[in-house]
């Protein structure tokens, strides 16, 4: 297996499995009000909102090149952020990490 997609997916599941316990313990909009209460959680959102706004203009290039349609990653990407991209570039190294099949 290749060495990205296990790490990918070691991230990935400790990022979910933090982000559900957060959601437990706070609930979903709990962690945007987090995000408002001072100068430095505000730096820390807003960089969130910034590089997942360069990572959807990079994906849309990316699933359109890959004939994938873009609209259900940039709909999770608004609700889920960073569990949303982090799948995508899973799937995507999976499906490069398959062989290409001859007609």
């Amino acid at each position: 297996m290749n060495m990205r997609i296990i790490l990918l997916g070691m991230i990935l599941a400790a990022f979910t499995g933090f982000s559900l316990w957060v959601l437990l313990d706070v609930g979903y909009f709990g962690i945007w009000a987090a995000g408002f209460e001072s100068a430095g959680t505000m730096q820390i959102l807003f960089d969130l909102v910034i590089s997942c706004l360069v990572f959807s203009c990079w994906m849309l290039a990316d699933a359109k090149a890959r004939k994938v349609n873009p609209w259900p990653w940039l709909l999770a990407i608004l609700a889920t952020g960073s569990i949303a991209i982090l799948v995508y570039l899973l799937v995507r190294e999976i499906q490069k990490s398959k062989p290409t099949r001859m007609a």
